[in-house]
């Protein structure tokens, strides 16, 4: 840019940023930098603060770059993200995992949707009781708990994810091995609910978060990945997510693991 020198003012006053504050500088109130000739900027100061506040949004209203021009935080203010590094990510990304051993595999029966463990946690100390959602194409959008094997509330906890506030999924993976010499074809599902404390109707308003397309899994000498379709991706706050499994026969056991990626919002 060339200098103000040997110019007239009136040849450069509209390069010229300023502040309306009556010619008294910056102070204490926020206010916004303008050219000479008034037209605004996205930019706000006072002696206290900076905002950055953009007329129109836009998915790179703010940039910090690297000195080789790589973006290392940048403000989306259309989607309400901020993303930072290299790769680009969104700065609260976080995983969630979900799984089953082939120790309580081995008690799965064929063609039911099957609820893995979330994180660390195990189903039940007798793994024979397992936490079941229907036989359906998807699983059951209801859950109703009750004194029994399968169906009493130490089953259901183990299984339950608690998103106490907005979340949006990013992408979910999985990871599948049978110990049989021959397999079967596998699916696998993500769903949110509405977990009622206290009462027997636990889980209610079930939706299909995520689900992975069949595996043909032609067993133990092999293992598989499988990258998900997303098809809801916002959960609301105080929601549950549940995960399941199902094989279409029970030839072997099979050991699951299956990772979210997901972030606030």
């Amino acid at each position: 840019m060339a200098s103000f020198t040997d110019k007239k003012l009136s040849d450069v006053y509209k390069d010229i940023l300023h502040t309306d504050n009556s010619n008294t500088g910056i102070s204490s109130t926020i206010k916004q930098i303008k050219c000479g000739d008034g037209d605004t900027s996205a930019l706000y100061l006072s002696d206290r603060n900076l905002k950055a506040q953009p007329s129109t949004d836009s998915t790179t209203n703010s940039v910090i770059c690297d000195a080789d021009g790589n973006a290392l935080l940048t403000v989306d203010s259309t989607n309400d993200l901020v993303k930072a590094g290299i790769g680009q990510h969104t700065v609260n990304t976080q995983y969630a995992y979900f799984g089953v051993s082939s120790g309580v595999g081995a008690n799965y029966v064929n063609n039911r949707h099957h609820v893995l463990s979330f994180g660390g946690n195990t189903q039940t100390d007798a793994l024979a009781d397992n936490f079941q959602l229907g036989t359906g194409t998807d699983p059951d959008t209801s859950f109703t708990t009750a004194d029994g094997a399968g169906t009493d509330a130490s089953v259901v906890v183990p299984c339950m994810w608690l998103v106490p506030d907005n979340v949006t999924i990013d992408a979910v993976y999985s990871l599948e091995g049978g110990d049989n010499a021959t397999g079967a074809t596998t699916r696998m599902h993500l769903m949110s609910y509405t977990f009622n404390s206290g009462s027997t109707s636990a889980l209610a308003d079930g939706t299909l978060l995520a689900h992975n397309s069949d595996v043909t899994n032609a067993g133990s000498e092999q293992a598989y990945k499988s990258t998900w379709t997303v098809d809801s991706a916002d959960v609301a706050g105080n929601k549950v997510i549940l995960a399941t499994f199902l094989t279409t026969d029970v030839t072997g056991d099979y050991s699951v693991s299956v990772m979210v990626k997901y972030h606030l919002r």
